[in-house]
């Protein structure tokens, strides 16, 4: 092992029923480095830091700690943390009830003739609070403070407990740029102080703000190890998308669609939207039989933008326009009555109902739109269903069958189903083809253009790039939670998508 490294993790096998997680990954982590640990939705990270705390068991490989060559194995987070790895989660791991101090020492109070001695215990807080530039009062439990508070009080629990590694995980996902400033202080304190920190982000400029080295995973395997300095953002975009970026051509070859400015053909209009720690204010005009697609990495606010366009998450700036009409959307149902259908991206947990059949799934949204005063009749409820059934082309024994026997694709195609059926004006459809056949695919890229000719104007979401230049006719890039980009016409190609998606310089 290598002297000044802190963390080796050498040949990591791990493997789930049908999947490869993780493949002959090896990963180093230098004293005082801030080391990002990058890749897409499934590239291996998640896998990589259980295995290394001890949530997961690994196959083959050896892990390694502070320069000793004798190999360790973690079989809990407890033992990883006797061994010097501890974990801050984007979902803080306190107690809420419990006062700071109580947090900072739980399970390991000073105590005096076996009673906890609060004195010692708030005295020693509050010293190690202040070593580390974090103000609060320890006496106070800790859901008086915010977000980014609570994350640094975890920070502090951990490197009191003599964190060699420190690993932080989607620590900044819902903090604003002050409170992210005062995290990377306190990252940076403690690289000084000798940590090795493994930071696990999806946000491109945090990563060139502070990390001294990047590791990229793609599919379950390693990449490779990158020096943050000479690594362009480019390039770092093509390692995790897959992509060779000197042959990035369009398959586009279409002829772009020209899309008038008349209010009578501008569905939806955003002004300002915005909602703070969620999406920076945006404009936006999606016109009337247009296909505008949403891209960027993975976090990079694509699905929130969606969300709060349909008002599943309500915006706190700027105004939204459907056909005209100022829309302030409280509820699914004040957006479906202004004409709008949102697929979400989590379709076992949003979209279909397990135990019910094809046609109680298919029917939902139209009986929710009609309220529970003007129920659909069996008959009607069973026309409708076929005719979207024999239209989509999903595969089930009858209409009566539960939706959960069906395969992914034909599951998708009835939640579709359910959505036209509303006879919306704006269709959302967020990573619609996600782990379905390439067929199913297909089908459903031709009906997202057969729904554009027909004057529906559709927003069409997808982790794979080709689907979306196949697919749209614009499209919006994301980047850090803000919108930083329109493409149309001949920037429509995947060498510009994958510049502006870097930006920087």
């Amino acid at each position: 092992m290598e002297k000044n490294s802190v963390l080796e993790m050498r040949g990591i096998y791990k493997t789930f029923p049908g999947v490869k997680a993780l493949q002959n990954v090896d990963f180093t982590l230098e004293k005082g480095e801030i080391h990002a640990l990058m890749g897409e939705n499934g590239a291996g990270k998640s896998t990589l830091i259980k295995v290394l705390t001890g949530v997961e068991e690994f196959e083959t490989g050896q892990i390694m700690i502070d320069g000793k060559d004798k190999p360790i194995i973690n079989h809990s987070p407890q033992e990883a943390q006797n061994n010097g790895i501890s974990t801050v989660y984007q979902e803080v791991n306190l107690c809420p009830n419990l006062s700071v101090a109580e947090n900072l020492f739980i399970g390991r109070e000073p105590r005096k003739g076996g009673l906890i001695d609060w004195k010692t215990m708030n005295k020693r807080a509050t010293e190690l609070l202040e070593s580390l530039d974090i103000h609060a009062d320890v006496t106070k439990t800790i859901d008086n403070y915010s977000i980014a508070i609570q994350q640094m009080i975890a920070i502090a629990r951990a490197v009191d407990m003599s964190a060699k590694v420190l690993i932080l995980d989607e620590p900044t996902s819902s903090l604003d740029d002050s409170e992210v400033e005062k995290l990377f202080q306190l990252m940076t304190k403690l690289k000084k102080e000798g940590v090795g920190i493994i930071f696990v982000t999806h946000f491109l400029e945090q990563v060139y703000a502070v990390c001294d080295k990047i590791t990229v995973l793609r599919n379950g395997q390693l990449v490779g190890q990158f020096t943050t300095a000479e690594l362009p953002r480019v390039q770092l975009v093509a390692k995790m998308m897959g992509k060779d970026f000197d042959d990035l051509a369009s398959i586009k070859g279409d002829t772009a669609k020209q899309f008038s400015e008349k209010e009578e053909d501008i569905t939806i209009k955003a002004v300002g939207l915005g909602k703070s720690g969620y999406i920076k204010p945006f404009d936006l005009v999606i016109h009337k039989g247009e296909v505008l697609g949403f891209t960027g990495l993975l976090g990079s606010g694509r699905s929130e933008t969606v969300r709060l366009l349909y008002g599943a998450e309500k915006a706190d700036t700027g105004e939204l326009l459907v056909k005209g009409q100022k829309v302030v959307a409280k509820h699914p149902l004040t957006s479906m009555n202004a004409g709008m259908a949102y697929l979400p991206e989590d379709r076992k947990n949003e979209g279909i109902i397990a135990d019910l059949s094809v046609r109680e799934n298919l029917i939902l949204a139209l009986q929710a739109k009609k309220g529970i005063f003007h129920l659909l009749s069996k008959k009607q409820q069973e026309e409708y269903t076929d005719k979207y059934i024999k239209m989509l082309q999903v595969k089930t024994a009858s209409r009566e069958t539960p939706i959960k026997s069906l395969s992914g694709g034909n599951q998708q195609k009835v939640i579709i189903g359910r959505w036209l059926l509303t006879n919306p004006d704006f269709l959302i459809l967020d990573e619609p083809t996600r782990g379905i056949d390439i067929g199913t695919k297909t089908e459903i890229q031709k009906l997202v253009l057969q729904l554009a000719e027909e004057g529906m104007a559709v927003v069409f979401i997808s982790s794979e790039i080709e689907e979306m230049l196949r697919t749209c006719d614009r499209m919006v890039v994301m980047r850090d939670s803000a919108k930083v980009g329109e493409l149309s016409g001949e920037d429509m190609n995947q060498s510009t998508i994958m510049s502006t998606i870097a930006g920087g310089h």
